[in-house]
């Protein structure tokens, strides 16, 4: 049975907004990171962990941008993406950028808001 059964008709449109818009972000963000956008590549050198790091992060976020689509595996997905990725990026903006701090909170929130709104989902067996 489906968690999203469980959610009234408000949450579960705001789970689906949640998911639409970390979807087309991290989509977006993936595969700008994928096809080494030059502002990215100029990033990535100055973080200082290669471009492979550029690469499989991109990868992440287009696997993790899909599968948050996916209502069985987006409570999963959001995780991966809050985890690694997002509180990865506040952490190097805070510590290596010094800029654009908040993007990071805002999806962060996003994410949170996703698994939230899942969490009996998470509470039951993996997918």
């Amino acid at each position: 049975m489906s968690n999203s059964l469980a959610l009234k008709p408000r949450q579960k449109i705001a789970l689906w907004v949640l998911r639409g818009l970390m979807a087309f972000v991290f989509i977006a963000t993936g595969m700008m990171k994928l096809f080494a956008m030059p502002m990215l590549v100029d990033d990535f050198n100055r973080l200082g962990l290669g471009l492979w790091f550029m690469y499989f992060t991109g990868a992440l976020e287009v696997i993790g941008g899909v599968a948050v689509l996916a209502p069985r595996w987006s409570p999963w997905a959001a995780l991966l993406l809050l985890g690694p990725i997002d509180i990865g990026a506040f952490i190097t903006q805070l510590t290596v950028f010094h800029h654009d701090w908040i993007h990071p909170i805002v999806f962060g929130a996003m994410l949170f808001g996703i698994v939230y709104l899942q969490r009996n989902a998470l509470r039951s067996k993996a997918p």
